[in-house]
């Protein structure tokens, strides 16, 4: 069984940056897609970016596209988002996700086997 902990959310003005952190433990999860996925208040879960288990592949919500980069270290079976020129509109609990398979803009999350308890990140205008 996969366990995800996921670090680094806070409170940052609009134009600044945050680095969220997702440890995973249990399990084979460096061989698993890892895919970071936020809800805002009153709206449903949606994709944000993902990452093959190899770290070859990438994708990205076009509304983060040229703001965050999604990354792993293997060795350290750790994911990053690095969230740059935060928006209000980026408020919202994010949450990280593990599956063997692909995860993309696609992945309906309820069909996601393993998920993290989430990390506020908060951007005021």
């Amino acid at each position: 069984q996969v366990q995800l902990v996921e670090s680094g959310g806070g409170m940052v003005q609009a134009g600044g940056s945050l680095r969220l952190s997702c440890a995973a433990s249990g399990g084979a999860s460096r061989t698993y897609a890892m895919g970071w996925f936020r809800q805002g208040p009153g709206k449903e879960r949606e994709f944000v970016a993902a990452i093959s288990w190899g770290g070859g592949n990438t994708y990205y919500a076009d509304s983060v596209k040229g703001r965050f980069t999604i990354s792993r270290d293997n060795a350290k079976s750790t994911v990053y988002l690095q969230m740059n020129d935060l928006k209000p509109e980026d408020t919202a609990v994010y949450y990280c996700a593990a599956d063997r398979n692909r995860i993309t803009g696609t992945t309906v999350p309820g069909r996601l086997g393993h998920w993290g308890q989430g990390t506020q990140v908060t951007v005021s205008s």
